[in-house]
């Protein structure tokens, strides 16, 4: 019988396909969000993390520090994305009441596309993390609102008391913004956010 020849360390089939620099990372938010639009997901473990990624839980702590640290990369990736938006829309050439609709659009479109997301923006996936958690989400809504207040006051001569009125109307969109967000997430993501949002918009502004 011939003798059987040793599998070269770079032939495919022996060689596991290593990521990137960086890949894995991205690979942990990603199944972290992932878990996060599942029913019953309230905590999320780094035990049920590794599995679902098949490697070992101290393979998570080679990317990243601690569970509270892969949280503060999902909220990296919301804030990165949301503001990305925003600023966009400050440029447009709309005036003020479209801008402030299109910028409560995308905030909630984004809600609806990464309902993983959404549930950390509303604190709901926070509930057994971090206290810097909250407050750094919370710190994301207030930057929020001063952009819509900001899209408002820039209106030339429309009120004898234009920044009041500015910090009214942009705490009242960002109350409606938020209240969407929560029934979207305690629906289980069934109520969408974006539900007869034209209309509420036209009673809003």
């Amino acid at each position: 019988m011939a003798e059987e020849q040793p599998q070269a360390k770079d032939d495919p089939a022996v060689a596991r396909k290593r990521p990137k620099p960086g890949e894995r990372r991205i690979q942990i938010l990603q199944a972290l969000a992932a878990m996060l639009e599942q029913p019953g997901s309230e905590r999320v473990t780094t035990a049920a993390l590794a599995a679902k990624l098949g490697v070992s839980e101290a393979a998570l702590y080679r990317h990243f520090a601690s569970k509270a640290q892969m949280f503060e990369g999902l909220i990296e990736f919301i804030e990165n994305s949301v503001f990305s938006l925003l600023n966009q829309i400050a440029q447009e050439p709309l005036d003020a009441p479209d801008k402030l609709r299109r910028m409560l659009t995308v905030l909630l479109q984004f809600a609806e596309r990464n309902p993983g997301m959404a549930r950390v923006m509303v604190g709901d996936a926070l509930v057994f993390e971090n206290d810097r958690l909250h407050q750094r989400m919370s710190l994301f809504f207030d930057k929020v609102e001063a952009n819509f207040r900001q899209v408002v006051r820039d209106v030339p001569g429309t009120t004898p008391t234009p920044t009041v009125d500015a910090q009214a109307l942009a705490s009242v969109a960002m109350a409606f913004t938020i209240g969407r967000l929560h029934r979207f997430a305690r629906s289980g993501y069934k109520r969408s956010p974006l539900e007869h949002l034209d209309a509420s918009l036209r009673w809003l502004l």
